[in-house]
């Protein structure tokens, strides 16, 4: 037996049971839109395909995701677009139903306003818990980042710097975070918590071409605030320099700019 009520009303569809709105037992992807397609596609499936098997979700069938993704694209000259995938409908409890049927939702939004100028950033307290088994992956589990986002109103600020539990900068809300001192990269690992972005790989492969010195690893918030220069990264804004953290000014770089030029290509028409 099951009754359903939204909003006051009885309610008989069907998806209100889908297990990524009660548990958030799914994955997602947020990419740009160019000229009706998506530039880093491949790099985005292949992260979709990792959390996947660490998730034990049975993968949607990549052509005709494609298509979908397509359709819904077509005629877009630039644009966002989400893509939900969620191990489907089940039961009430945890237990994983034995024949899940993903569902898998796209959705496409507006272009965000360009930001011209380098970028602030506040320093959250609410902090990243340690969970191994999530670590890396982009699952829908995202209430960390929602009680971060939420304790700055301030337009002037961009983005926040996110530790984990023991004070280690490890990303952005909605990023992840690079800087540089005396001509070396350094950028947090992510074996324990955060998200590995697509841009992150993409500017950790630039170093090797570039032949910039990088290094991975685990630093408070007080090494990195002692940095040459520091930027952000997202597969939406590429890679944006930072200019305040609070309110220490930080100059934009050589790395920095080096790096933006390199990438660049990536969203030319």
């Amino acid at each position: 037996m099951l009754k359903m009520m939204c909003n006051g009303r009885f309610d008989d569809n069907s998806q209100w049971l889908d297990r990524g709105l009660h548990y958030g037992d799914g994955l997602f992807e947020t990419m740009a839109v160019r000229d009706g397609g998506i530039p880093l596609w491949n790099r985005h499936w292949q992260r979709l395909q990792q959390g996947c098997q660490r998730l034990q979700i049975t993968s949607p069938d990549k052509a005709l995701l494609e298509t979908e993704i397509a359709t819904l694209a077509r005629g877009y000259g630039q644009a966002v677009m989400k893509l939900l995938l969620t191990r489907g409908q089940g039961e009430r409890g945890y237990r994983i139903p034995a024949q899940a049927q993903p569902n898998r939702y796209l959705f496409l939004s507006s272009w965000p306003d360009p930001v011209n100028t380098a970028v602030r950033l506040h320093v959250c307290e609410t902090r990243l818990g340690l969970n191994p088994a999530l670590a890396g992956i982009k699952h829908l589990n995202r209430l960390e980042q929602v009680l971060a986002r939420s304790e700055w109103q301030d337009p002037q600020i961009q983005e926040g710097i996110m530790l984990d539990q023991n004070g280690c900068v490890i990303e952005g809300t909605m990023s992840n975070i690079f800087w540089a001192r005396q001509q070396r990269l350094y950028t947090a690992e992510l074996s324990q918590c955060g998200v590995a972005g697509i841009m992150r790989e993409l500017v950790m492969e630039a170093t090797q071409t570039l032949n910039i010195s990088i290094q991975t690893g685990l630093w408070p918030l007080s090494e990195m605030m002692q940095a040459d220069e520091i930027f952000i990264t997202n597969s939406l804004i590429c890679v944006w320099p930072v200019r305040y953290i609070n309110n220490k000014e930080y100059i934009p770089g050589p790395i920095t700019k080096k790096l933006q030029q390199h990438l660049q290509h990536l969203y030319e028409n």
